[in-house]
């Protein structure tokens, strides 16, 4: 068994760890999808405003893969769709009114085992869930028409305050078998599952992981173990989107229940709740106390979303995340070099030492400035990957150069903590996917 050891990265010790236990929430009344969120997607409806949907019905295509479909996770009515600019479609809400959902064929494990690869890939695209699988490069919805090399899983979340899978797993044992053995039909390469601890799985290549984050990336493990070529494609599939697919072929229908975790400085409560794709986030933090200014964020608090309220969980988001938005400046405060035990450092600028957990605000602590080249970056990127060369590479468009240095391999999520060190306050990740943007147009 293949074991990676990690020994860049860091563990940002933020406080408002989410209990691992899960709560039941009450329901959210309504729930949303956002077509535009979708990379290279060019969405076209099927539904209108005051359309009756089920669980499972689809609410619009990808013009571009005509049979690539989103399905509904509510039973209910259309009651918004929202348009922006040029008619991009920006949400569509649903009422939701009931449990029913739409039923097909069911699969038992012995039948999956036999099953050549149309039979799987038509029931996932007649369910309406192909979306829930994305292709590297380019972090996208996978393309159906493409044999992707291998089927990449990650079983473990090393993201700050994110959702433990371990405990996900243990409780869908067989929807998760079910789900790896439906993907390995998918692929002539192979399934591979990284987590924590060796786990007994089927169909599978399992391996192993340690070290800080980002050792959970999906993109870190594909670098350590199959690095990706200019001309090959892996597809990715989110742990609780395995167990998606598996209830799928178990049960013949579309089961939208994911664990969400709630957590950082800003949460009364925190813990991780059962809800539904798609919930409304005033749902979501209901047994929240929000006394003072709270930026809530829809995802971990390095990749993540600023949203509101009444906004919705992004699709591929399994977690929310309160920050303070109140930002204090102490006096003189960067001259108390070596004596603030309240600041947080990587570079041991102040006593940040040991497992002390701190109480994180939205603060930048500074603005935009010159790159100043110390290695920062470096430090905490484990993959065999320039970064600063490669960031200047991508400011020039230097399409030759972004390819030798690597950028097939890149996502702006495992550059995240990159953003997060960088003493010159660049957004990192968003450079990276303005160059993976850059190389997909060109082609």
């Amino acid at each position: 068994m293949n074991h990676i050891v990690i020994n860049k990265g860091h563990n940002i010790r933020i406080n408002g760890i989410p209990a691992k236990d899960v709560i039941s929430i009450p329901g959210s009344g309504t729930v949303a999808i956002s077509p535009r969120t979708f990379r290279g997607v060019k969405p076209k409806l099927l539904v209108d405003e005051g359309d009756n949907v089920q669980i499972g019905s689809p609410l619009f295509f990808d013009k571009t893969k005509p049979e690539v479909k989103w399905a509904s996770p509510a039973n209910g009515t259309v009651k918004t769709i929202q348009f922006g600019a040029r008619r991009v479609i920006e949400k569509i809400e649903i009422t939701v009114e009931g449990t029913n959902a739409i039923s097909g064929q069911t699969f038992s494990l012995e039948q999956l085992e036999s099953a050549d690869r149309t039979t799987i890939l038509t029931r996932i695209l007649v369910a309406n869930l192909f979306p829930l699988i994305r292709q590297r490069p380019f972090n996208k919805v996978a393309n159906p028409k493409d044999s992707p090399r291998d089927i990449f899983i990650s079983a473990v979340n090393t993201a700050p305050l994110s959702v433990d899978l371990d405990p996900v797993i243990e409780s869908e044992k067989e929807a998760f078998q079910s789900g790896i053995t439906a993907l390995s039909k998918l692929t002539d390469g192979s399934v591979v599952v990284t987590s924590r601890k060796a786990m007994e799985l089927q169909n599978a290549e399992v391996q192993t992981i340690s070290g800080p984050h980002p050792a959970g990336n999906v993109g870190i493990q594909i670098h350590h173990s199959k690095p990706i070529k200019p001309s090959e494609i892996v597809w990715t599939v989110n742990t609780q989107h395995v167990i998606t697919l598996g209830k799928l072929f178990l049960n013949g229908s579309y089961s939208p229940d994911i664990f969400v975790s709630i957590g950082g400085p800003g949460a009364s409560n925190p813990q991780t709740v059962s809800a539904k794709v798609g919930a409304s986030i005033g749902s979501i933090i209901s047994n929240q106390e929000m006394e003072n200014p709270i930026r809530l964020v829809s995802g971990d608090v390095l990749t993540g979303k600023t949203v509101e309220k009444d906004n919705f969980l992004g699709f591929y988001d399994s977690a929310v995340a309160l920050i303070p938005d109140t930002v204090g400046r102490p006096f003189m405060g960067m001259l108390a070099l070596g004596s603030n035990d309240s600041k947080y450092s990587l570079t041991s600028t102040f006593m940040s030492f040991g497992e002390k957990l701190f109480n994180f605000n939205t603060a930048q602590n500074g603005e935009e400035r010159a790159i100043v080249p110390i290695g920062a970056w470096e430090k905490v990127l484990p993959m065999d990957i320039y970064p600063n060369e490669l960031f200047r590479a991508i400011l020039a468009q230097d399409i030759d150069e972004m390819e030798q240095l690597g950028i097939w391999e890149c996502d702006d999520e495992d550059f995240a903590l990159c953003s997060f060190a960088c003493p010159s306050k660049i957004d990192v990740g968003a450079v990276i996917r303005d160059g993976l943007e850059l190389m997909e147009l060109e082609g």
